[in-house]
């Protein structure tokens, strides 16, 4: 078990995924502060959690938040005018929330935390189902107009299940099932449903939503 601060979205953040950040609650400007000063210490990665009842913005706006998130590395980080921040950050690894640390004494939420692991499941079934959600997500991407260059789909079959929500709206329901799914396996599984379902229904209605855009602004 490990400690964490939280910074509760209302998304969620995939391993691999970029996620940029305007950052002005002083709470989480102080977690800001504690991130880079804390370097030389430990990396600077925080966690993201997608909120399940609530609002981002608000000292008790957030009600609930889902069982499992991602840690988020600080990447990068600029100050704009009036005590607000840019940050790009990247999803690591996925972890459970055990429990939020009331006695941690940050402005911020900070969570007991254990991170998890990720097994691969049947490792010829893994390939097969990869190369057929690579041919869905092209086969989709070309529906809207955008069909991906060979080297934007990851090659790795873990990342690649992960990267779905990059080329398919889905919302934060499925995000979070695509992000619990306990091996890459059943992951793979998911996206290939996900991405079918989505273009069965843009068939249907002859169009499609574009891929969702990671938050820019707790706003």
């Amino acid at each position: 078990m490990a400690t964490l601060p939280i910074f509760p979205l209302a998304t969620v953040l995939m391993p691999g995924a970029r996620l940029p950040l305007q950052i002005f609650e002083p709470r989480y400007v102080q977690l800001l502060h504690d991130l880079i000063d804390g370097q030389d210490e430990r990396s600077p990665v925080f966690g993201v959690v997608a909120i399940r009842e609530g609002y981002e913005v608000g000292d008790d706006a957030v009600k609930a938040l889902h069982p499992v998130g991602c840690g988020a590395l600080l990447t990068q980080a600029a100050a704009l005018e009036g005590e607000r921040f840019f940050v790009v950050s990247e999803g690591t690894d996925r972890f459970r929330l055990d429990a939020i640390d009331d006695d941690a004494g940050t402005p911020y939420a900070t969570a007991r935390v254990t991170w998890l692991d990720e097994a691969d499941g049947d490792v010829p079934r893994v390939a097969e189902l990869a190369t057929a959600l690579r041919t869905e997500l092209v086969a989709f991407a070309a529906s809207l107009g955008t069909e991906p260059e060979p080297d934007e789909l990851p090659d790795d079959p873990r990342m690649l299940a992960y990267a779905v929500p990059d080329t398919v709206s889905l919302d934060v329901a499925d995000r979070q099932r695509l992000l619990e799914c306990t091996d890459t396996e059943s992951r793979l599984r998911l996206g290939l449903r996900l991405v079918r379902r989505e273009s069965e229904f843009a068939s249907a209605l002859g169009a499609v939503a574009p891929p969702s855009v990671p938050p820019f602004s707790l706003n």
